[in-house]
């Protein structure tokens, strides 16, 4: 059953820090399994990529079929209703505004001694996406990390989708046809996660992975990194949701549901300082879950992890979701824009009773590849920065070599590095 908290309580310390601490990582021990399968496609590339693709995926991927053909996408796209090829747009042309907003500006700059300074931004020039393709497609998923990419100035993007039985979805393919992909392979799980980073004989290898995944996916990108770079290890999807008597509690229900409905360790939480709106969301929770086709997962989701914490105030709704650090934080208050600057510790934060989280999912515009398992403390959702390198500029003429060639040299000489304070004083040297 989900966990009903009241802060009020006099073991309600102890009880929060079994919530904040309860694992919902898959347990399953996944490692040695994903390193058996890198250092295999690491060493025999597309031969082991095929063996792999048609054990787990049910299909003979073979050298010849891996990349999904420029026919093959276009004939996807024609079978794409319109209805859904509008969204698409929509859901690409806001998320791409909002990114170009994130460009950051080359800067350089003399100080009082003459020397140049500076910082250069480049893109990141191979970027591999990777799409889920198992229990469900996710087209969204596509647009949010292929466009800050794109936005960036990335090259090239290579795709990967793991195609259970052969078949592709038709709305992926519509969605990376729009975001300007330039490669797709039906390819999927770790072996897709080692030939972007390795290569095989058809597949370039790429310079950053992005994306969600499975365990085993999770697994690998944490395994590949620093042979290539990536964006974040994502746990389950969560939501906090703090609501005061002015909320509607069948719209806090569905926005909790709403993350519930993904399984797999998902978390819903609600912080609220009205009694009443808690016994009321929870009797609307029961309720719904009755009315969705995903009601078995949607229950167990709930049951599982979900939460309803009721607070004497909203300071303390602040203090606990700042502990929490949710990937998704909404505030469902009259005034949230009050409460805005005090929230620290959360992946994306959602203003008021009439924004949903699932909006920023779609067409709002930011991305919701968000840092999960209390991340938020520390860690950003994807952007534009995570798709670019700062390189820092230095120059020097005489003059300025010259007023800073004595501290240098002795701080090399202090560190015992004679090469290093030589280096500067020859060139003083007439």
């Amino acid at each position: 059953m989900p966990v009903r908290l009241d802060s009020r309580d006099a073991g309600f310390a102890k009880s929060f820090e079994t919530l904040l601490n309860s694992k919902r990582e898959a347990s399953q021990e996944v490692g040695d399994a994903v390193a058996a399968i890198l250092a295999d496609v690491k060493a025999r590339g597309d031969k082991a990529v095929a063996e792999y693709t048609e054990r787990f995926d049910g299909h003979a991927g073979t050298q010849g079929s891996f990349r999904v053909e420029d026919h093959e996408i276009a004939t996807a796209r024609s079978r794409t209703s319109a209805g859904v090829l509008d969204a698409l747009t929509i859901a690409h042309d806001r998320i791409r505004a909002h990114h170009e907003k994130q460009r950051p500006l080359d800067q350089i700059y003399q100080d009082h001694l003459g020397v140049t300074l500076g910082t250069i931004w480049t893109p990141v020039e191979a970027v591999g996406v990777y799409v889920p393709g198992g229990l469900a497609a996710y087209p969204s998923s596509v647009l949010m990390n292929v466009v800050p990419a794109k936005v960036a100035g990335a090259s090239r993007i290579a795709m990967v989708v793991p195609t259970p039985g052969g078949q592709l979805n038709d709305a992926v393919l519509a969605a990376a046809s729009i975001a300007g992909v330039t490669e797709i392979y039906r390819i999927g799980g770790a072996q897709a996660i080692g030939a972007l980073a390795y290569g095989t004989e058809t597949i370039a290898p790429v310079s950053k992975i992005v994306g969600p995944g499975n365990a085993y996916v999770a697994a690998a990108k944490r395994q590949v990194f620093g042979t290539v770079g990536i964006d974040m290890i994502a746990g389950p999807s969560e939501v906090l949701v703090i609501a005061d008597g002015s909320a509607n509690p069948a719209w806090v229900a569905a926005d909790l549901l709403a993350q519930a409905e993904h399984g797999g360790g998902a978390q819903s939480i609600l912080v609220t300082t009205d009694q009443r709106l808690a016994d009321l969301v929870e009797d609307e929770v029961w309720r719904q879950i009755e009315l969705l086709p995903r009601a078995e997962i949607t229950r167990a989701g709930w049951e599982e992890f979900g939460a309803i914490i009721t607070v004497a105030s909203l300071d303390e709704a602040v203090e606990l979701a700042n502990r929490i650090a949710s990937e998704h934080v909404e505030l469902a208050l009259d005034d949230p824009k009050a409460l805005l600057p005090r929230i620290r510790n959360a992946g994306a934060i959602f203003l008021g009773h009439h924004t949903p989280e699932a909006i920023g999912d779609y067409v709002g515009g930011s991305n919701h590849v968000l840092p999960t398992a209390r991340s938020a403390r520390y860690a950003s959702g994807l952007g534009v920065l995570d798709f670019m390198k700062r390189t820092s500029v230095l120059g020097c003429d005489p003059s300025s070599l010259a007023e800073l060639a004595p501290a240098a040299v002795t701080l090399a000489e202090t560190e015992g590095l004679q090469a290093h304070g030589r280096s500067v004083s020859i060139r003083l040297n007439r």
